[in-house]
This record gives structure tokens, sequence and C-alpha cells, in this order.
């Protein structure tokens, strides 16, 4: 009874008051309990401390991914300019939000998916539930909507891109299909990537060689370490422990 006494709190407030990483904000009423599980610094302080090191009021990030916003909205107090990209509507709307909600104006947000090509996809998410965490192009189930997908060539030359430090990429298994369209650019520019790997939503006979392909891919980066900041070879990439978890690894020169 407390905690719906206090949803209902929030929601006739029209915020909840938090913060991300010790930063203030407020932020959408129908996420408190996330928002509390951040506060608290239970949510990867591990990607917060990334955002940390490579961002700063002289650099810009991109957020491949954002989902509601958190790692959009720290980023945006840190860094020059912040582009993000969520396609799932749901997700989109709460991530507006959040910005309105904080009056941020240094950020550039497109409800649409990265992909290899201009088109529409089908994307759903794993549990069902719209705008969730997991929303993917691997999964049309009903419960999904179609998403609006462009090629990277096409967003980055009309961008000036020169300025990112840091690039985030969490979309849930397009990982393996996008990255590569960003090679050449990754290669060119060497920002820092942060990336997630889905290995286990892929074909258990296709993880080893997909991620393989992965690593093989960003091979130019110096360095490769995983969530734990060990250094990360590619043996270790494609290892059985790798292949069965979500792993998240930071690609850097």
């Amino acid at each position: 009874m407390l905690t719906e006494a206090r949803k209902m709190f929030y929601r006739a407030r029209g915020y909840y008051a938090g913060n991300l990483n010790g930063t203030p904000f407020r932020l959408d009423p129908y996420h408190s309990k996330f928002w509390r599980k951040a506060a608290s610094g239970q949510w990867e302080p591990e990607t917060f401390a990334v955002l940390d090191q490579f961002l700063s009021p002289d650099s810009d990030y991109l957020d491949i991914g954002a989902w509601i916003g958190p790692t959009v909205l720290y980023g945006a107090s840190k860094a020059r300019h912040v582009w993000c990209f969520e396609p799932d509507p749901t997700a989109f709307r709460h991530l507006a939000w959040n910005l309105d909600l904080n009056g941020i104006e240094n950020v550039s947000t497109f409800g649409v998916a990265l992909s290899d090509r201009f088109g529409v996809a089908r994307m759903a998410s794993v549990r069902g539930e719209p705008g969730d965490s997991t929303s993917s192009l691997l999964h049309d189930g009903t419960h999904g909507s179609d998403a609006l997908t462009i090629a990277w060539d096409q967003f980055e030359a009309v961008n000036d891109l020169s300025g990112v430090s840091l690039v985030k990429m969490d979309i849930e298994g397009a990982e393996y299909t996008v990255v590569p369209t960003l090679a050449n650019w990754l290669n060119q520019n060497r920002p820092a990537l942060y990336l997630s790997t889905h290995a286990p939503y892929l074909n258990a006979d296709d993880r080893k060689e997909k991620m393989a392909a992965l690593f093989d891919t960003l091979a130019f980066y110096s360095e490769c370490r995983d969530g734990m900041g060990r250094v990360t070879s590619k043996d270790d990439f494609v290892s059985s422990d790798a292949l069965s978890v979500f792993g998240t690894y930071l690609f850097s020169k």
C-alpha cells in the first residue's frame, strides 16, 4: 500500500525527485522503482564511471539505445552535446519527458533505429512489455511496433560528429549488424566505444562466429576491457562464459 501511495504521489506531482551518480534530476514518475535503484547506486555504476572518464564540456556523446534516458540525462550534464537514438515509441516518450522535466537543451533525440539500411522494421521486447529495456529488432512479436530504420552513413553525413569522445551502444542484439556500419568512422575518429553484447539472443550455433567477427571488426582499437575492467583478448571475447551472458566491453585507443 505504501509503494502504491508513493507512486500516486509522484504521478500527481508530475515527477520523481532523484539523482544519477549524485547529480539531481526530475524524473518521470512511471519508472520510480528504477529511478530509486539508480539513485542508490545499484544500477550500472561502471557505466557512470565510463561517462565520467570520457565526457567533458568540450566533447560530444553518442548514445545508441537510450531507453528512457538515464545515460542521456547524465551524459548531457557532462558533455557539450548528446545525440541519442531510441526507436521504441513508449520508451522514446518517456525519454522526451525526462529531458523536458529538466529543461535539457543540448540533446538531439531520434526516435529511429540505426540499422544497415533505410527502411521499416518490426521490433518487440523480450518480456512483452512496450517500452521496457529489452526492445530489439531481433524480436517481432505481435505486441511490438514498427520502427523506422536509418543507415549510419545517412546520419553521419548530415551531422558534425568530429567532437564525439564516447559512443555507448546497447541495442539488444542488433550490434552484430550495426557495428560494422560504423567501423570506418570509428577507425578514423577513435572515440571510446562502450558496447553491450547480447550473444544469448543469437542462435547457439552462430554465437562464437558472430562474436569473433564483432571483435575483429573493432581490432583497430588498442585495448578492450570487460565490465569488470579486465583487459580482454579475442579468446576471452569468444569464451563459453562470454557467449552465455550479456557482456559489456570498453574499446579504447
